[in-house]
């Protein structure tokens, strides 16, 4: 879609596109290194661990850039300046085929590795950095999906390669995003139109909806990769709406706690210093304050507490952890043994 100004006689009049190659504006250079520096024009919730990444056997193949999202997904981001995009899907196929074993570890290791490159103070840094980057799936405990993102960006796409990429989306499943480039030289400056082509941002919601599900269903059936299976918990009042792992076991432990059940007893039954108490009743940056004071080692990781809905219980306040990994549903069986009637209870909603 061509891009017009409005002028002060109320006319439109068309700005004229222009084109990477005609402003000899680079692709590694220039477009990838800009992009680096700024990933969140195509994508808000992404980190760049890599760039240029090549620990493969064939070391001529190299991922223009490595992103991790909150989700605890690779993304390989393949750029191309052309008005074509080449045969970047073929390669980004590749490129997500031989990112897609790599572990929690060594995504520290490549992403340490990274901030050492481009002269970061922080490199010393990465690991923590990446533990609370991904702290709502698991932190340290993170199991990367075997599902690897891919992000298309390019100057245009040939029609073969829309045509594939959404075949691919829609018959096999796959998370692959085109996100088309277009400069403008307009007095003098050049600006870049940053638009996303597939999907269609009208419909890129529902498309998450659905691809979290089958995730969801992926992992409760195959016992492989990171488990997104949602539970609902059951009290005598009825059922909760589908929840992640965190938001379940908190549910749990505030529906008990309403019965009547001991918070002290209930901490004896969390597995790990995951369910911790503070004197006073205190809410909101008291609470933290006094968090952070009574436990040192959480100062600064206040996310990866319920710190928002703590529970009160006489003069005492507690907290219950986000960070629970492969530990959600022991915490919930053994949580249940405290209930005070078979009325209480969890189970997949799938």
């Amino acid at each position: 879609m061509a891009l017009f100004e409005l002028t002060v006689d109320g006319e439109l009049t068309k700005v004229p596109a222009t084109n990477f190659a005609a402003e000899f504006v680079l692709e590694r250079a220039d477009l990838q290194r800009a992009l680096r520096g700024r990933i969140e024009v195509l994508d808000p919730d992404l980190l760049v661990v890599a760039e240029e990444f090549g620990d493969f056997a064939d070391v001529r193949r190299r991922i223009d850039l490595l992103c991790v999202d909150r989700e605890g997904q690779l993304v390989v981001v393949e750029l191309k300046r052309t008005e074509d995009g080449g045969h970047m899907e073929l390669q980004a196929l590749r490129y997500a085929a031989m990112v897609s074993t790599m572990t929690f570890d060594q995504l520290a290791d490549t992403y340490q590795r990274y901030l050492r490159q481009i002269a970061s103070a922080k490199a010393g840094e990465a690991r923590q950095h990446l533990v609370e980057f991904l702290e709502d799936v698991g932190g340290e405990e993170t199991i990367l999906e075997r599902r690897v993102r891919i992000l298309l960006v390019s100057g245009g796409f040939d029609p073969q390669i829309t045509t594939t990429v959404l075949w691919l989306n829609e018959i096999y499943g796959l998370d692959i995003t085109c996100v088309r480039l277009v400069p403008y030289r307009v007095e003098g400056r050049l600006l870049l139109d940053v638009q996303q082509v597939i999907p269609l941002p009208e419909a890129e919601e529902l498309m998450v909806r659905l691809r979290r599900r089958e995730s969801a269903v992926r992992a409760a059936t195959s016992g492989g990769g990171a488990d997104w299976t949602p539970y609902v918990i059951k009290t005598p009042g009825g059922v909760s709406a589908p929840l992640r792992k965190r938001r379940a076991v908190l549910a749990m432990v505030h529906a008990l706690h309403e019965a009547g059940v001991r918070a002290e007893d209930m901490e004896q039954m969390i597995p790990g210093p995951r369910f911790l108490s503070v004197d006073g009743v205190l809410s909101g940056q008291e609470l933290i304050d006094s968090f952070e004071s009574t436990y040192p080692r959480a100062q600064g990781k206040q996310r990866r507490w319920f710190l928002d809905e703590p529970i009160h219980e006489g003069d005492r306040t507690w907290v219950l952890s986000k960070m629970w990994g492969t530990n959600t549903l022991p915490a919930l069986d053994a949580l249940l043994t405290l209930a005070p009637s078979n009325d209480y209870g969890y189970e997949a909603a799938i």
